[in-house]
């Protein structure tokens, strides 16, 4: 094992943090303190856990995906020495033998590119140190809002703990600073994006080759963790491979029902690489060729895609760029003799008639979350990364199609991150044939 890369992902420059914790400084008041924590490992039942899932903030700040971490970052600080600290897990023979390897500071500070690192028990000491000279601590949490958590997390616990502490400070929210930052990609955050694109194709050209009539869902997934793990890469999420009916179910995850003849397959999945993940979907024939209603349908949400791709530009609203596509939606869905002229004149704004067959939104932004965090009122930006997502599903006829590639927004017009991926409906048939 390499000692100072405990994950499976290659290492990782530690300039970009570097450079992510300077982006963090310069939005920081005078006289403030800035904490990250580490995620809990999460337990199951008896003795049992959860893999640890590292904390995007704390891993796009330093690099580290070790449990029980502590990032200070505290810009005026007296000694300089502690203007940014790392705390983490003292390595003993009990750990190494139960646990494995841990860092030691020497692998701490080359992954993070942080000079100061102590270990968790000096945390008190060193951080009273510090928290005098502050009169601000800008304190995490998870403010994504889809969020609905009901476990007590770290941060809320350290939050609390803090405070008790240390009452007569001033606390205020750091994740509106993190956000801010988050959303716009750097370079190397979109190489490291393009890596798990790339280890999803490598995934999907590999079930193109596998599906027939009569394999299992589950079977198909096992083709995509066969290809990723192989990858150094995993799942960015559950991943949603529905075949048949299933696809009409925009969040089904059972996967183990039997690919029949004659139906569409709908797969909803993206590899995870260096905590970056791809999001992907495509809808192939089990048969290996679509009928003349599945292509029609297929090119009509194809089409909504690639427009709603060109129409993915700096400076354009995500809900003017949703009315967009619904509106393109409606003029598919009345071509496919699924919506009349008289539902289009009785859409409301709050209720297009296009969301009787295209239900959901249009794309989210992705980075290292998969619905990542950032403002949504605010403007496309140069070096935002989205899902562009549209779909259509006809539960009676045993439709379910959505397409997804992800891009990049830049000032010269977006760039799809997934244009090496098949997605014509006639490749996707060659390929299954070829």
């Amino acid at each position: 094992m390499d000692s100072c890369n405990p994950m499976r992902h290659a290492p990782i420059d530690s300039h970009l943090f570097a450079a992510n914790r300077e982006r963090l400084r310069m939005l920081l008041p005078p006289h403030s303190i800035a904490v990250m924590n580490a995620n809990d490992v999460p337990p199951t039942n008896a003795d049992g856990s959860l893999p640890l899932v590292p904390n995007s903030d704390l891993f796009y700040l330093s690099g580290i995906e070790q449990e029980e971490s502590i990032l200070v970052i505290a810009p005026d600080a007296f000694d300089e020495k502690l203007r940014e600290v790392l705390f983490v897990r003292q390595p003993n023979e009990h750990l190494k033998i139960w646990e494995g390897y841990k860092l030691s500071k020497d692998d701490a500070t080359k992954l993070s590119g942080i000079k100061t690192v102590k270990w968790l028990s000096d945390f008190d000491t060193v951080f009273r140190g510090i928290v005098f000279d502050a009169e601000q601590v800008f304190l995490n949490s998870n403010e994504h809002k889809r969020a609905d958590s009901q476990v007590e997390t770290r941060d809320s616990r350290f939050l609390r703990r803090i405070r008790e502490q240390y009452p007569l400070h001033t606390y205020r929210r750091l994740a509106p600073l993190l956000h801010r930052l988050r959303l716009v990609k750097s370079k190397a955050e979109i190489d490291l994006l393009q890596k798990a694109v790339d280890i999803t194709k490598d995934g999907f050209e590999r079930v193109l080759k596998f599906v027939k009539p009569g394999v299992n869902e589950v079977e198909i997934e096992a083709e995509f963790i066969h290809e990723f793990t192989r990858q150094r890469a995993s799942f960015a999420y559950n991943p949603i491979v529905a075949s048949g009916e299933n696809a009409c179910v925009l969040h089904y995850n059972q996967n183990d029902q039997p690919c029949k003849k004659g139906d569409l397959l709908l797969l909803d999945v993206g590899a995870r690489y260096a905590n970056y993940n791809a999001d992907l979907t495509r809808t192939i024939p089990v048969s290996g060729k679509f009928t003349r209603r599945q292509k029609d349908v297929y090119n009509a949400v194809l089409r909504v895609m690639r427009a709603s791709i060109a129409g993915a530009t700096v400076g354009k609203l995500m809900r003017d760029w949703l009315r967009e596509s619904q509106m393109m939606m409606n003029e598919e869905l009345l071509s496919l003799g699924l919506l009349k002229k008289s539902d289009i004149k009785k859409q409301t704004e709050e209720t297009p008639a296009s969301r009787k067959y295209f239900m959901h939104g249009l794309g989210h932004p992705l980075g290292l979350d998969v619905h990542d965090v950032g403002l949504m009122s605010t403007p496309f930006a140069e070096g935002w990364v989205l899902t562009v997502e549209p779909g259509i599903y006809i539960p009676e006829e045993k439709i379910g199609i959505r397409l997804e590639n992800d891009i990049l927004v830049t000032a010269d017009g977006p760039v799809d991150l997934m244009s090496e991926i098949p997605v014509e409906a006639g490749e996707i048939e060659e390929r299954m044939n070829g």
